[in-house]
């Protein structure tokens, strides 16, 4: 293949006429300068494309905004409707939202965070309730900005006042929402939420988005002006999610973990963290990310629809994880529903470790229990025992967690992962189908993503390959690279 001096950046066929001469590029290596120019042109054309993607991942976001109010305002609607999403639990039962979790929000080109927190009642001194009053404060003091939400139609209780007080003193930008204002001719209701001393009240309506747009604008206005911007793909910190089915003490581990910190609502009953909890803090001079999640449970009929909604949510929290501890009942041993749950994760492209809790109280073997692991679950995770209760392994736990973070984080070259390609083909060629007499042919790979390993791998015709030939080069990939205990995603490619 002949290289010539310049390279039009629009015209592939030069792109790989001219690839010797980039072959120190991560993306490219002399594997393809091998291929024949048809095969070359189509797998340089989509390299461009994954480059192209590469270098538009950082997205920059312009601030946090808190959504904070009394019980049963709506603001899990808002948050809602103003991200496009159905991330915040919305129920008819006051109290549903008890934690603070963070939704991405886009409007006019730019992106925040929406802060969506437990309400806020009160006359609640339950320690549930001071536990949700307690995070509203911590979530106003990391935000650039608050929408303070109450409900236009039962118009300024004492609960708005003590809020609005709190807001005054905090000093944050701050702009009350009414809501529930559902017609243009009740917006005038709004006017009575000024006497709370946090400026003019914008009237929306959440369930049908009336206004709503107006207070993006305001909100978007503001953080331009005022909010601290930030990256989300600078954040080195690993995000590491508890998992598992009810009450098998996931919140007691989360606050092991945090050293006592209270961040977490514990209480020995299943579903008492409904929504996922992000709480950022420091191990061993690594920043770590802890997700603590609703309990996961089998579909039946007949089912809450809380406990359905908690599900999505764990399932959520899991999919913007690296890293999952599924925590094990040991006095119970592994159930096929513990099972399902490693699977879901895997399926989620998110390593799982097993932590065995409850293990100063029970006498189950630990070899049958990794024996049982090592059979059922195709990751092949690391188990560890833990007591949450005792703080037993939890240093452990997390050393192990951040050791496979950085596992499945590694970067393989082009070049490392074409000779293994070459070596397995030379090995153990393609399966050959009967009825055409076409083998399949790998051609050329290249790691495309992180944490967890993603690689493409491009064939002469994807439709001849076969699942045992999948499994060999999965398992031959896992275990020359070390990534045992990773999930793995091969993308087989081919032209259309």
């Amino acid at each position: 293949m002949e290289t010539t001096t310049d390279m039009p950046q629009d015209d592939t066929a030069d792109f790989v006429d001219q690839l010797d001469e980039h072959l120190d590029d991560e993306l490219y290596d002399p594997a393809l300068a091998a291929l024949d120019e048809d095969d070359a042109e189509w797998i340089a054309a989509e390299l461009e494309e994954l480059a192209a993607l590469e270098e538009d991942a950082s997205v920059e976001f312009i601030g946090r905004v808190a959504v904070v109010g009394y019980p049963n305002v709506g603001k899990s609607t808002l948050v809602n409707r103003l991200s496009g999403t159905r991330i915040a639990i919305v129920h008819d039962t006051p109290g549903v939202t008890r934690d603070r979790k963070e939704i991405e929000c886009e409007w006019n080109g730019e992106r925040f965070l929406l802060i969506d927190t437990g309400g806020v009642d009160s006359g609640d001194q339950s320690h549930m309730a001071k536990e949700i009053k307690a995070q509203v404060n911590e979530a106003i003091a990391e935000c650039d900005m608050v929408l303070l939400i109450v409900d236009g139609k039962e118009g300024v209780s004492a609960a708005d006042h003590e809020l609005g007080e709190i807001l005054r003193k905090s000093r944050v930008p701050t702009r009350i929402v009414a809501n529930k204002l559902d017609s243009a001719r009740n917006e005038n209701d709004a006017v009575e939420f000024f006497e709370l001393g946090l400026g003019m009240p914008i009237p929306v309506s959440a369930h049908h988005g009336n206004n709503t747009g107006d207070l993006l604008d305001v909100v978007v206005d503001e953080l331009r002006e005022n909010g601290t911007r930030f990256r989300r793909d600078d954040d080195k910190a690993v995000r590491i999610a508890i998992v598992g089915r009810p009450n098998v003490g996931k919140s007691t581990l989360a606050n092991a973990i945090l050293g006592g910190e209270d961040r977490h609502i514990v209480a020995d009953m299943p579903g008492t963290t409904r929504d996922s909890v992000d709480t950022r803090f420091e191990f061993e001079g690594r920043e770590v990310i802890l997700v603590d999640t609703a309990g996961l449970r089998r579909k039946r009929s007949g089912q809450d629809p809380l406990d359905y909604y908690s599900e999505v949510r764990a399932l959520q929290a899991a999919e913007r994880a690296d890293v999952a501890i599924l925590l094990v009942d040991a006095s119970m041993g592994v159930r096929e529903n513990d099972l399902s749950v490693a699977d879901a994760m895997r399926e989620r492209d998110c390593a799982t470790i097993v932590a065995l809790s409850k293990w100063d109280i029970n006498d189950v073997d630990l070899l049958d229990v990794s024996a049982t692991i090592t059979q059922k679950l195709r990751q092949r995770p690391e188990v560890v025992t833990t007591s949450g209760t005792e703080n037993r392994n939890i240093q452990k736990l997390l050393r192990k967690a951040i050791e496979l973070h950085d596992r499945q984080s590694k970067r393989v070259t082009t070049g490392e992962f074409n000779r293994l390609l070459k070596e397995l083909k030379d090995r153990n060629p393609g399966p050959l189908d009967k009825r055409s007499r076409r083998r399949l042919n790998v051609l050329y790979g290249t790691q495309v993503g992180q944490a967890p390993p993603k690689f493409r791998v491009f064939v002469n015709a994807k439709e001849l390959m076969t699942r045992p030939y999948g499994f060999f080069l999965e398992n031959q990939i896992r275990e020359k690279f070390g990534f045992e205990g990773c999930p793995l995603v091969i993308e087989y490619r081919s032209r259309a």
